[in-house]
């Protein structure tokens, strides 16, 4: 099943030499893998540069220097956050993963920044000379300052809560801006930075096994003819993206999202949604499939709009689809066989068993979806439920 468990934790304490190694590690191959970038790029005649006509508007502010320069701070700091083993491990796989896809992106595509920093002095100065000292004008989509700044962010919020956690917020967004006001990055260098990130917080997630490693070649035809699709579709909107460039370029978030979906019909299954034991997909599985989930929300409520309510299908046992709320009355737990939406369903008791839409479900998930029903039924009437509460759900009220 690819529902994301917690992974049981050893009982020992921080890893504090494991840190300091990783740190050891990640920390030189950041400044050789980035001074590699910039002395490739450096070697062109020129660059393009990719800018939106608005962004000559955006002003210099030399005081966020000092939220771009905190970055490297966060990210030192990072490694000792960790308290276990295989945390400190995801986090730093994390880190690895937005330095190679960042360097990689810089050496396929190099770009220029085109604005002229004007003269400073002061504090703000030796530090904007500092930075020159190694950074060069180039080095721009996706920012990697941006794909980084959404792997800390997601490990100190883990950690930070109440008032420290909206301090965390408020800082991150200067962070961000700060790529802006500090003429380092143009703005494209953002969406794709933010992309970039949660990619790399999917890659390595915090619980449960890596989605990659779930691959298992397809072998139903159907899935192939899906997987074909999605891929089709997702070559459709590239195409403008890459000619017209410009607003365009936004299309590149939805190529990612189908992109993703092909992939999980091709061979990574449902790991691709990474639907949690508790019922909602990551944070990271939201972001990157946002588009893709948006549309599959929209075409479930479409289609259900005129039977939105659950239906008695026998003893105990109901069909309907995903719920975005509490149960209605008599039901009290909910099986739940759609791996693409996430199921809210406040003080019922739940059981993921995430089936892929549009194809035969495995007799395993059947098994495990017939499994859970009598489980729930036991504490009364259950919802069987998925996307349209059709297929899935039948399929497994049938095993």
């Amino acid at each position: 099943m690819a529902t994301l468990a917690a992974t049981p934790l050893a009982a020992e304490g921080r890893p504090w030499r494991r840190a300091l190694l990783w740190l050891a590690l990640l920390g030189p191959f950041f400044f050789a893998s980035y001074g590699f970038a910039n002395w490739m790029a450096g070697r062109h005649a020129t660059l393009p540069v990719m800018a939106f006509a608005w962004e000559a508007r955006i002003p210099f502010v030399p005081w966020t220097i000092v939220p771009y320069w905190s970055i490297d701070l966060f990210y030192a700091v990072s490694f000792f956050l960790c308290r276990q083993r295989l945390e400190l491990d995801r986090h730093a796989l994390r880190l690895f993963s937005a330095q190679l896809i960042a360097v990689s992106c810089f050496l396929l595509w190099p770009l220029r920044f085109s604005f002229e920093r004007p003269e400073i002095g002061g504090v703000f100065g030796w530090l904007f000379d500092v930075l020159l000292g190694f950074d060069k004008p180039f080095n721009q989509a996706p920012s990697l300052h941006i794909v980084l700044l959404i792997v800390l962010w997601v490990k100190f919020a883990q950690y930070l809560h109440g008032a420290w956690r909206w301090v965390l917020h408020v800082w991150a967004l200067l962070i961000g801006v700060s790529v802006l006001t500090t003429f380092q990055h143009h703005f494209i260098d953002i969406p794709t930075g933010l992309l970039a990130g949660w990619l790399c917080v999917w890659l390595w997630p915090e619980q449960g096994t890596p989605p990659l490693r779930a691959w298992c070649t397809a072998r139903d035809a159907k899935r192939w003819r899906l997987a074909v699709l999605y891929l089709l579709g997702a070559m459709l909107l590239l195409a403008p993206a890459v000619m017209l460039r410009g607003v365009a370029l936004w299309l590149l978030w939805p190529v990612v999202s189908l992109l993703l979906v092909a992939l999980a019909y091709a061979g990574l299954g449902t790991a691709v949604f990474q639907k949690r034991a508790e019922g909602r997909l990551t944070m990271a599985a939201r972001w990157l499939l946002a588009p893709y989930l948006a549309a599959a929300w929209i075409n479930s409520r479409l289609w259900t709009r005129r039977a939105p309510q659950p239906v008695a299908v026998m003893d105990g046992v109901w069909l309907g689809r995903v719920p975005s709320g509490a149960l209605p009355a008599p039901l009290v737990g909910v099986v739940d066989a759609c791996a693409e939406l996430s199921c809210r369903a406040p003080g019922a008791v739940y059981a993921s068993v995430p089936m892929l839409d549009l194809v035969v479900p495995t007799p395993e998930q059947l098994r495990e979806a017939a499994d859970a029903i009598e489980r729930l039924r036991v504490q009364g009437p259950v919802l069987v439920c998925c996307a349209l509460g059709y297929s899935r759900s039948a399929a497994s009220v049938a095993a």
